[in-house]
């Protein structure tokens, strides 16, 4: 008979991404994650074969979690211009004051890059995200370009926001759209 988990997958592969986030990908290792659970490295083994295969799935357990925000946030906009910043917002304000975390982030994003699985994953994000914004600019003659543009404009604040990180990224991020809004309405 075997025995029962002490720890939940869900658990531990968000103590995989803890330490990805702290240290960086390079962090993940059995030892490493047998260290902060508590579980012998051949349990780690076990549950996932490799390494490589313990980061994707975590990874895969951090897709899982922003296409939940993702769909929480597309569900209570109004479909309006305000209502495609709020999303962006919402989907911002995990960084909080930090650029740091941002940019703990972009090492994750590289590994997302590596793996056409995860690269899969964010692909289909994007579409998600440019249908969303696309129903809150329904009026304009090419809805799905100025999704695509609003999305270009958000990662960039959200870039420069990161150099420049002299404050929240709430605000930055809302202000960086609403020029963006105002000069698309010229």
């Amino acid at each position: 008979m075997p025995r029962r988990r002490t720890l939940s997958d869900q658990h531990l592969l968000d103590l995989v991404l803890t330490l990805v986030h702290a240290e960086g990908p390079e962090a993940a290792t059995f030892s490493a994650i047998s260290k902060a659970s508590g579980l012998s490295g051949s349990t780690l083994v076990q549950r996932f074969s490799t390494k490589a295969a313990m980061l994707r799935q975590a990874l895969l357990h951090a897709w899982d979690q922003l296409d939940a925000e993702t769909a929480r946030l597309c569900a209570s906009i109004p479909r309006t211009q305000q209502g495609a910043v709020a999303l962006l917002a919402g989907l911002s304000q995990n960084y909080g004051d930090s650029a740091a975390v941002y940019a703990d982030g972009l090492r994750l994003l590289r590994e997302d890059f590596r793996d056409p699985i995860l690269r899969a994953r964010g692909a289909a994000w994007s579409k998600v995200l440019i249908e969303a914004i696309s129903a809150c600019f329904a009026t304009v003659s090419r809805p799905d370009v100025t999704a695509r543009l609003m999305l270009a404009q958000w990662q960039g604040s959200l870039l420069w926001w990161g150099f420049e990180a002299d404050g929240p990224v709430l605000p930055y991020v809302e202000s960086r759209l609403q020029e963006f809004l105002a000069e698309r309405g010229k």
